[in-house]
Order: C-alpha cells, then structure tokens, then sequence
C-alpha cells in the first residue's frame, strides 16, 4: 500500500486567487477536484492530503482561504478532522463534500463547525457555488436538506425521538463505524487514542441508545449498516 504524501502546489502566476486545501483520501478525487479548482480564473489548489496526520501543519504552511474535507478517511474520523481544524485555524471555513448521509451528518458537520456541506453526486457547477457561498461567509446546505434539517431542529426541541443512529454522540459514531469496519476494541480504542476501559464504555452506551442485547448484534447491524451506507 502506497502510504499518502502531503501534495502542495504553487500558482505564481495566480497568487491573488482564492487558495484551496484538499483533505480526501481517494487521490483521483483529489485530481478531479484540482482540475475543476485550477479552471477556474479566481480558484487555485495550494495543497491535498488524504492523510489527516499531517494536514494541520500543512494547512498553516499553505495558508488556505478554504479547506474541502471528505468525512470517510478510512480508519481516521472525519469528524475529527473538522474540529481540529475549527479550533486551531477558527478564520478558515471548511466545507464538506461527502458521499455519507446528507441527512445523518450534516447537522454533525455544522455543530462542529464546518460551514457547508454537499453531497459528491452534485454537478460540478454546484460545488463551486457552495464553495463561493461559504467563502462570502455564508452557511451551505442543500435546498433539499434545508427544510429536513430545520424539521429535525424543531423535533429535537419539542422532545420527539429520532431515529437509534441519530441518538449517538459523535464519538459513540465514530465507534460504531469502526465496528462495522469489523475493528476490535483494543484496536478502535489505538485509533481515538483512548483506554479501552473507555471504548468499552461507549460500547455499553451504543448498546443501550439502540436496543441491542448484545455485542454480537451491534456487530452485526454495524457491519451491514456500514456496507449498505458505504461508511467509511
């Protein structure tokens, strides 16, 4: 396996345009979307990486007016990666173009701080309207998901449930993926970098918030609910 290297790229010829930074760990995405960035006269990529290790030191080495994030980054959270990258450089929107569930993660995006969100099935030309549109310093988010989200704000405050995958914090997701990446404890627990007293505990909670009586079912819906929604 090919391990993943930062990419950065120079314009000098283009150093007014709007700089972007790439986090994707799929490198033909990243191709198509430098191609797409670099077609356009006020655009230019300045950096890409599909290794979430290195990105924030490469964002503050690139200085990006604008970082595109894809949440699936095989063993690493994407989640993560927003919250991070929202704590330590809070003046760089992020916009997400994903290929998960507009409907489950948008609203986690946003509450961690990214500024858009779209789907890849989106035309080209859509894109770099949410990319426009989050760089004005507006929210992005689909007109088809715009009403769902406000009808599930609403819900959430007048007390109606939501669905079992809904109820889980963000970590406990992160758990839950892993486990339907067929992940161990001792090895989801190196990967958050937590104890695994303390995975075992989230289990526990993932276990309660969605009914299950056991370990063998969570693992099981975990594993189909992972291939079916193409998470991570």
């Amino acid at each position: 396996m090919v391990k993943d290297k930062i990419t950065h790229h120079k314009a000098v010829s283009r150093s007014n345009s709007v700089k972007i930074f790439i986090v994707d760990n799929h490198p033909i995405v990243r191709q198509g979307l430098s191609q797409l960035i670099n077609q356009q006269h006020d655009l230019v990529l300045c950096g890409e990486s599909g290794d979430i290790r290195h990105v924030l030191p490469a964002i503050k080495k690139s200085k990006p007016d604008i970082v595109i994030v894809e949440i699936a980054l095989g063993t690493f959270s994407g989640l993560k990666v927003i919250e991070d990258l929202c704590r330590e450089y809070p003046d760089i929107p992020v916009l997400i173009l994903s290929i998960h569930d507009e409907i489950l993660y948008a609203e986690r995006c946003l509450r961690a701080g990214a500024k858009g969100f779209i789907m890849k099935e989106e035309p080209p030309k859509q894109l770099l309207f949410a990319m426009r549109k989050v760089l004005n310093g507006d929210l992005y988010i689909s007109d088809k998901l715009g009403p769902k989200l406000i009808n599930k704000l609403v819900s959430k405050s007048t007390g109606v449930s939501s669905s079992a995958i809904e109820r889980l914090s963000n970590r406990e997701l992160e758990v839950f993926q892993y486990i339907g990446q067929g992940m161990k404890t001792r090895d989801i627990a190196g990967s958050l970098n937590l104890s695994i007293k303390t995975i075992e505990t989230y289990i526990a909670h993932i276990k309660k918030k969605m009914g299950f009586k056991s370990s063998r079912e969570l693992f099981l819906f975990a594993v189909q609910w992972s291939i079916t929604d193409r998470k991570f």
